[in-house]
């Protein structure tokens, strides 16, 4: 995996991003050559591709039309549940979504609109090739092309998740090969994966099984566990990697399960300096600002949607605990009815809740009623990007019953965060835990470049209302 934006990315996604922007790149330029009359093997003399500016330029915001509505529809995730009708349908709509972006540029910067005819060619072009690509792309995924394979030292709980999240996500690039264990029996299936034999084994079996990583999966530090052999083969290339740190890159968050105060003390990757959360304050001040200005007739409709639909006022208030554990004053556009926990007192929001208005459902599924916490933002008590601050009545319960959940109060909460574009809405204890996990991996990695990830990622949930899983 290849990190980048403090994100661990699949080495097959990065891949297939730079080879999809020199396919449509290509498919387009060839659409021109077309179009211009001129043969295929001469394209590239072709002085209007590189001798104009202007035209090169439109090459680029085509192909990246393309590939924007291509991430839209998660066509750099799952890859392996799509099927060709999936891929075509994807492919047209994404081209459909170019050509409406290269209507609009017409009418403001022609410069960077395609001529007419190189567009058509280029067009029909791209649908035939990128869908026969996409689907080889999916078949060589399938294959394990270029996965590390791996080897688990020992069968613990954590390990076996670990597992089923590689066998289940080939473009993560891992290849999970087998367990060795001393409490499960040799050819024991889990997961898709045998037991090859027992945590002495390991020698014998690595000489085999020639493993690129080998995750330490146990409980506990025993005596048993194979140090010298584990020191040989880290020195002979074979990375060694504690079920921790393989669970980070597996599943984008930290667990609590094997979590032990010495992980956050002693990493030098820990993310809230001070410099870090300054950073973060000025330009979550300026995107807030800016925010509400661009925003101001979404806002202004949304306000009279929720005053026609039902009776009360347009804002809701609400008391959240925010950062060092202060508690401030939240605003959001009411999408519930008024006095909704008058005889429940605080409750979790459920799906489906039926205390939701009839605009209510909309707004809460398209973000749209988080708008006012641009204010939040604008005033200091939160951030663009953090955690989602929780009610006083449930904060202490949490700190209670889960390790570590005091700890989010340490950076300003955020009005989107890395929890909300990678699970799923939950009100449960559990999806509690899991939420927490996502947030302990944004702490742990806070920057200006996850930030931005994370932003230009809450774009598709806004719009999509998806998550990572």
């Amino acid at each position: 995996m290849i990190r980048l934006f403090r994100v661990f990315i699949p080495k097959s996604i990065v891949a297939l991003l730079i080879l999809d922007f020199l396919l449509i790149i290509t498919c387009f330029a060839v659409g021109m050559t077309v179009s211009f009359g001129i043969p295929l093997f001469e394209f590239i003399d072709i002085p209007v591709l590189f001798d104009s500016d202007d035209a090169f330029l439109s090459l680029i915001v085509a192909t990246i039309s393309v590939m924007l509505a291509l991430y839209l529809q998660d066509m750099y995730t799952n890859l392996r549940s799509r099927s060709v009708t999936e891929i075509m349908t994807a492919t047209l709509t994404a081209i459909g979504a170019m050509l409406i972006i290269q209507s609009v540029l017409a009418y403001g910067i022609k410069g960077l609109v395609l001529p007419r005819m190189a567009t058509l060619y280029g067009s029909l072009i791209l649908f035939a090739i990128l869908t026969l690509w996409r689907f080889v792309f999916v078949i060589v995924i399938y294959r394990g092309f270029g996965s590390d394979r791996v080897l688990f030292l020992g069968a613990d709980s954590v390990g076996v998740e670990i597992a089923g999240k590689m066998a289940g996500s080939p473009e993560l690039g891992f290849m999970p090969i087998g367990f060795l264990d001393d409490h499960q029996p040799v050819g024991t299936i889990i997961q898709t994966c045998p037991v090859l034999g027992t945590i002495s084994d390991l020698k014998e079996i690595a000489k085999s099984t020639r493993p690129d990583i080998v995750v330490v999966n146990l409980s506990e530090r025993r005596a048993s566990t194979p140090v010298e052999t584990l020191l040989d083969m880290r020195f002979a290339g074979t990375r060694i990697l504690e079920a921790f740190v393989a669970y980070e890159r597996a599943f984008g968050r930290i667990t609590i399960r094997l979590l032990r105060p010495s992980h956050l003390i002693f990493s030098t990757e820990l993310g809230p300096r001070r410099w870090s959360l300054r950073l973060q304050t000025l330009y979550s001040f300026l995107i807030s600002l800016i925010g509400l200005i661009l925003a101001a007739p979404v806002m202004l409709l949304v306000a009279l949607a929720v005053r026609l639909t039902s009776r009360g006022p347009v804002l809701f208030r609400q008391n959240r605990v925010g950062l060092n554990g202060e508690v401030f004053t939240l605003y959001k556009f009411r999408s519930m009815v008024v006095d909704a926990e008058a005889t429940t007192g605080a409750v979790w929001a459920t799906k489906n809740d039926p205390r939701v208005t009839s605009i209510g459902g909309f707004l809460r599924k398209t973000r749209l009623d988080e708008l006012p916490q641009l204010f939040n933002v604008l005033m200091g008590q939160m951030a663009i990007v953090g955690p989602r601050p929780e009610r006083p009545e449930f904060v202490q319960t949490l700190s209670e019953a889960i390790p570590f959940y005091r700890q989010r109060h340490c950076v300003k909460p955020g009005a989107t965060g890395w929890a909300q574009i990678n699970y799923k809405y939950g009100d449960t204890m559990e999806d509690t835990m899991v939420k927490l996990e996502y947030d302990l991996y944004y702490i742990k990695n806070l920057s200006p470049s996850l930030d931005l990830y994370i932003i230009f990622h809450t774009v598709k949930v806004m719009l999509f209302s998806s998550h990572g899983q």
